[in-house]
């Protein structure tokens, strides 16, 4: 196949031994020179606030964040059983919810044994990487 758009030749073929005549002519368009660089004040990014809601998690209380980016899922499957609840008692194995991304599905664990106090992503909701989903207050 001998493909020409513009000022560019594109040549495939399965057959090592082919060959083409193609001249190799192509030239890179011509960038316009900028005449000035525009400047632009560096602005700050915003960072998410460790603690959700601005409230002060207390000391020895676990938060638990999102691994990646991805859909939050509180359940297995549509009209399952939540994998847990605010007040509910967790193990270190305790499988806390599920993120997606692109069809893959990672099992969030809870990490600590204690009892779950905060929920803070919504069922099908988009979580960005390292944001809070659950503060667990461990047992005494």
């Amino acid at each position: 196949m001998h493909l020409i758009v513009g000022e560019t030749d594109l040549f495939l073929s399965k057959d090592r031994n082919a060959q083409t005549q193609i001249s190799l002519t192509a030239t890179a368009p011509a960038v316009p020179a900028l005449s000035h660089r525009a400047s632009v004040p560096a602005t700050p990014m915003e960072t998410p606030d460790p603690k959700p809601h601005g409230s002060k998690i207390p000391s020895g209380w676990t938060l638990v964040k999102a691994p990646s980016l991805g859909t939050f899922y509180r359940a297995p499957k549509p009209g399952a059983p939540m994998f847990t609840e605010i007040g509910a008692q967790v193990a270190a194995d305790s499988e806390l919810c599920l993120i997606e991304v692109m069809k893959l599905f990672t099992t969030l664990r809870a990490g600590t044994h204690g009892t779950i106090r905060e929920i803070y992503a919504k069922d099908g909701e988009l979580v960005e990487f390292d944001q809070p989903l659950f503060l667990i207050e461990p047992d005494a």
